[in-house]
């Protein structure tokens, strides 16, 4: 039984942004992009990152880089790459703990934000965006304060 548990366990889990963006990273019809944890910190030594709002505020993004261990985006414009990326995508939140954050839908156009954590952190956030041209998959890893997040989101509104 402990065996059997360990083995779901590590299927459920098994996938991450990592294994989306190495599944794509290398097909000639995609964009790609990683961000290491080595740069994250190094952008997070900036101070005062500065985010102007639109009613003239500051937003401090600081210490959301600062919390972030990985960033992995695939783009693509190629109807078959496009369909395996929604399918993987959607595949991967009902495998793992995530939770659906957001959906919106609009004229044909689809965005989700998926996220998993617990009350204080935010552990992963994916964000696919799905329009008539392309297929934009974001995977932001790390150890993120909901407050920092709540923050920016309410600024950014």
């Amino acid at each position: 039984m402990i065996i059997a548990a360990m083995i779901l366990t590590f299927n459920a889990f098994a996938q991450d942004g990592k294994t989306i963006y190495t599944r794509y990273s290398d097909l000639p019809e995609v964009e790609a992009v990683y961000i290491s944890p080595a740069m994250f910190r190094l952008i997070g030594r900036i101070p005062n990152l500065q985010l102007e709002n639109e009613d003239g505020t500051t937003t401090d993004l600081s210490p959301l880089i600062q919390s972030l261990s990985g960033f992995y985006l695939i783009s693509s414009e190629d109807e078959g790459v496009k369909a395996r990326l929604d399918k993987d995508v959607r595949s991967f939140m009902e495998k793992g703990a995530y939770e659906l954050l957001l959906e919106a839908k609009d004229h044909g156009e689809v965005t989700r934000i998926y996220t998993v954590g617990d009350r204080e952190y935010v552990h992963s956030l994916v964000m696919i965006a799905i329009d008539g041209t392309e297929t934009t998959f974001i995977c932001l890893d790390g150890r993120i304060r909901q407050s920092d997040l709540d923050d920016l989101v309410a600024k950014a509104q």
